[in-house]
């Protein structure tokens, strides 16, 4: 399709009908349609970048800058990388000295043991607690049968 056929075509994109389009293209009017067309993409840009946020859930703003798309990549010389990782070492040296705690951790407690006059108390207070109980029990047993009334 020729240049001039294209343009009116996509010109007339929004309507059925053919407009009153001049035969003649002039350079004003490409400019002008270019203008637009230009304008145009910055809408559908910007309402691409709304979704996506919405979808992601991120920030509304377009996700390619529209200002230097074809701006190279800066590359940094072997002798200015070795300085920055030079710095970084240094800055991590500090922070690893400060960080370190300044006196060393004392060695943990040993367990603790059950002395045998300890466990004696133990077991001397439990089987009082349990002769406690069997000797409720009991009262309680003696107490029901005498309250039962006798069949005979």
């Amino acid at each position: 399709m020729e240049p001039v056929a294209a343009l009116t075509e996509c010109v007339n994109l929004g309507s059925h009908e053919k407009a009153d389009m001049p035969t003649k293209l002039t350079p004003e009017i490409i400019i002008a349609a270019i203008l637009g067309f230009e304008e145009q993409k910055r809408r559908i840009d910007t309402k691409i970048a709304e979704l996506r946020a919405v979808l992601s859930g991120g920030s509304a703003e377009p996700a390619s800058p529209l200002a230097a798309p074809n701006r190279k990549r800066r590359k940094m010389s072997v002798a200015a990388r070795a300085r920055i990782a030079e710095a970084q070492r240094k800055r991590w040296a500090a922070f690893k000295k400060t960080s370190q705690p300044s006196t060393p951790e004392a060695a943990p407690k040993p367990k603790r043991r059950l002395s045998t006059a300890g466990r004696r108390a133990i077991i001397a207070a439990t089987k009082k607690h349990w002769a406690l109980k069997r000797a409720e029990a009991a009262k309680a047993t003696t107490k029901k049968t005498a309250k039962a009334p006798k069949k005979g």
